[in-house]
């Protein structure tokens, strides 16, 4: 019998008295963000999810807790100089942490959105591949890096290692029959008389009343390519440049995924992608590109699915590299049992759906050969169909049985049912959560009086009568990614659910294919970005109005009420804490004295609006914010907070604290705020509990109620329940999808289809 075999399966702590105390880890007092001074034991050797509303504590107690403290404790076993470089953790709230092992997070970080990276460079498996090329290929090319397009030595010059090459449209920049007081440059930003266009009247002698269509050649060389110098202006040195070198440099360079919608949109229009002449969207020069393995080089070996490169460095029969080869086909064997035998190693990791990234971080951990780690998962089944999941879960199991602590924080119920043992934390969310509500078994979870337990087994019903559609949105034609040919009519005034096994090609219909418009609003995947100082308020921006309306009372500056400016405690610099330095220990941060982690001067939490200090509006929960603000400011966007189920959050907490489900409703609210007629919503049910599913089914009942169109590429199969209209995308997944399996009603797809999500919709509802 296995170490992992002493602790029978679905077992509660207190009902294994044959467990040693080494064997479970221990918590004791964590008190990190809402956790009140939680303690419990947690079974080694074994499955355990983590359950509970979002905001209940999970992710505080799993990561930042248990998680931060294993990377903590291995980080201090390093030498002094690798220590310099590695992130410096701060000790979590905690009393005692027993019995910790080495922890390899799995998040639900979105994988690197850059032509550079790719399923090859994500798993490894590229550089193996270089390395069997270099020693095998010929004629030969070089050492492996020859075979590296992000290599110097061996990317295309032509397009420098992306596979294609960008043209400038010069009309995207101006307007020639404008002067720049006019507006003739049409790049945003670049307002009439604001800064950036004085430099080219001020500093670059143009004349800002004159059409650009009648400039000479040096003018237009002025204004287009001026090389760079600094020149006096309001008695500040400014750096003046022309205006395409400047909107490279501060534009066109950055990564189109991570700036503002405008911009974005500015970007796609001013640059013209096409593949790359020199080396055909290879990325590779003519060098790497001779060189071949029985007659194929390693271009044409990267862009073979998974499952079909495995059966081609099978076929090599070199003993000199035989442990390379068996090296490959085991990452290779990795990628085809977790379901994604059909992505080529070219592919780019943003072009993957959420559920494809998931699994990908996971080919790095399978064929490893260590045991005795945590591994700690936060929702594997995120952007996966309920078909996935059984492959997620067969993952999850595979790790325990070799040896190793699997913590999952999770909210489906298929992955709850594979639990050695369960914990769920509330028993609401930010204060009235954070404490264990309830240990053990699947079945004293199911008895339970737990939110998670009431909810487990609950199916809504399919919707009897659907709605009636007052239009479509057409496409035609479509053949992004994988989409075959896709020609589709989306009803109007419905709710539209699209489905599909994860890399069917739902996200490419809607992300790249609806029309982009002032009535269409898109909420895709993309993370909120913020740092410590932001928070709901800042982030919704009805900071701003709270500000106004402090400063209004008081007959002060709106600036006063920032702790980001004139208002901010001058002792911890408005962040609340104060981070001391302790040379090669973890740095470690302790709240403010000066402002008791309030973050303001003394004097300005003298002023007060109806009583109440600007921290004490910020440490107000939503709900309450909501009532106590409704005179004073426009309280719409709170409304929309409170109905996504965020109303317990406070308008001050740090969106660094917010779980994975709180980040996704905030972003979630604040795009229904907005003017759009048609709402297509990417995976919203992900990090949901299933109360919060259901919240948020009635939430998306109400806006098509009052005229909106909501299209939903979703999973989960309550909302597919309440959908009006459903478009199942299929039959797999790469290759093998990409095609409509599917176009009705929830009643007739359960009633004839034989998909595979009708499969799945017939067992949710019992049929």
């Amino acid at each position: 019998m296995t170490a992992y075999d002493e602790v029978p399966r679905t077992t509660t702590i207190r009902d294994a008295p044959g467990l040693r105390s080494h064997e479970v880890i221990r918590v004791r007092g964590a008190r990190e963000n809402n956790l009140a001074s939680l303690s419990l034991d947690i079974p080694k050797r074994c499955i355990t999810v983590f359950t509970g509303v979002s905001g209940s504590g999970k992710s505080s107690l799993v990561f930042d807790t248990i998680a931060r403290e294993s990377q903590r404790l291995v980080n201090e076993t390093y030498s002094s100089y690798a220590q310099s470089h590695l992130p410096r953790l701060s000790r979590p709230d905690v009393d005692a942490l027993e019995n910790l092992a080495a922890t390899i997070v799995i998040d639900q970080k979105p994988p690197v959105a850059n032509a550079r990276s790719t399923v090859g460079t994500s798993t490894d498996i590229n550089s193996m591949l270089r390395i069997l090329f270099s020693r095998l290929g010929r004629p030969q090319a070089g050492p492996a890096s020859s075979f590296g397009f992000n290599a110097a030595d061996g990317m295309c010059l032509g397009c420098q290692g992306v596979g294609v090459v960008s043209d400038i449209s010069l009309e995207e920049f101006v307007d020639r029959t404008k002067s720049l007081n006019e507006g003739a440059i049409t790049v945003p930003g670049y307002r009439p008389g604001g800064w950036l266009v004085r430099l080219f009247v001020e500093a670059g002698g143009l004349d800002g009343d004159k059409k650009l269509a009648d400039y000479s050649e040096p003018e237009w060389h002025e204004l287009l390519h001026r090389e760079a110098v600094t020149v006096p202006m309001n008695g500040i040195n400014a750096r003046h440049e022309g205006l395409l070198p400047r909107v490279q440099r501060t534009i066109l360079s950055k990564d189109k995924h991570l700036v503002k919608p405008n911009l974005r949109a500015f970007m796609e229009r001013a640059l013209t992608d096409e593949v790359c002449p020199q080396c055909d969207g290879t990325r590779l020069n003519s060098t790497a590109l001779l060189s071949r393995i029985k007659g194929k080089n390693i271009a044409e070996c990267s862009s073979m699915p998974a499952r079909e490169l495995r059966d081609f460095v099978e076929s090599i029969r070199e003993p000199k590299v035989a442990p390379l080869i068996r090296s490959v086909i085991q990452s290779l064997d990795s990628l085809i049992e977790i379901g994604l035998g059909y992505l080529s190693l070219d592919r780019t990791s943003g072009s993957l759906s959420g559920g494809e990234a998931q699994r990908i971080k996971m080919v790095r951990h399978l064929g490893a050969g260590l045991t005795d780690l945590v591994y700690v998962f936060d929702e594997p089944t995120a952007g996966l169909h309920p078909h996935d999941i059984c492959r997620m879960n067969d993952l999850l199991i595979r790790l325990r049985n070799g040896g190793n602590t699997v913590l999952v924080v999770e909210h489906r119920p298929e992955t709850i049912a594979i639990a050695d043992h369960i914990v769920d934390l509330g028993p609401g969310a930010g204060i009235d959560g954070g404490r264990v509500t309830y240990e053990g078994s699947l079945a004293g979870l199911r008895s339970s009086e737990t939110i998670t337990g009431r909810r487990l087994d609950d199916a809504i019903a399919i919707k009897a009568s659907p709605r009636r559609w007052t239009g479509v949105l057409s496409i035609d034609s479509a053949n992004t990614n994988n989409l075959r040919n896709v020609s589709v009519d989306i009803p109007l005034a419905v709710l539209t659910v699209v489905t599909g096994v994860a890399g069917s090609g739902k996200s490419s219909l809607l992300r790249d294919l609806i029309p982009r418009g002032e009535n269409v609003v898109f909420l895709d995947q993309a993370t909120i970005r913020g740092s410590r100082r932001s928070n709901p308020a800042t982030y919704t921006g009805i900071m701003d109005a709270i500000r106004q309306a402090f400063a209004k009372a008081n007959g002060v500056k709106p600036s006063l009420f920032s702790s980001n400016s004139e208002g901010a405690c001058p002792s911890c610099n408005g962040n609340g804490v104060v981070y001391t330095d302790l040379a090669m220990m973890a740095t470690v941060a302790t709240p403010c004295d000066a402002c008791a982690g309030r973050r303001f001067r003394s004097k300005v939490l003298e002023y007060h609006l109806r009583g109440e200090s600007i921290s004490a509006v910020l440490a107000m929960s939503i709900a309450n914010a909501r009532d106590f603000l409704d005179s004073d400011v426009d309280s719409t966007i709170l409304d929309r907070l409170i109905d996504v189920g965020l109303g317990y959050v406070t308008l001050g907490q740090p969106l660094t604290t917010l779980s994975g489900g709180e980040r996704q409703r905030l972003k979630l609210a604040i795009q229904l705020a907005g003017p759009g007629r048609i709402y297509v919503l990417d995976e919203p049910t992900t990090g949901l509990h299933l109360d919060d599913v259901q919240r948020l089914t009635v939430l998306l009942d109400r806006l098509v109620d009052s005229g909106l169109t909501v299209v939903a590429a979703d999973h989960h199969r309550a909302l597919m329940a309440r959908a009006d209209w459903i478009i199942d995308l299929g039959p797999g997944a790469g290759q093998d999808g990409g095609r409509i399996v599917f176009e009705g009603t929830p009643t007739e797809l359960v009633g004839a289809s034989q998909t595979v999500t009708a499969q799945h919709l017939r067992s949710y509802v019992g049929l």
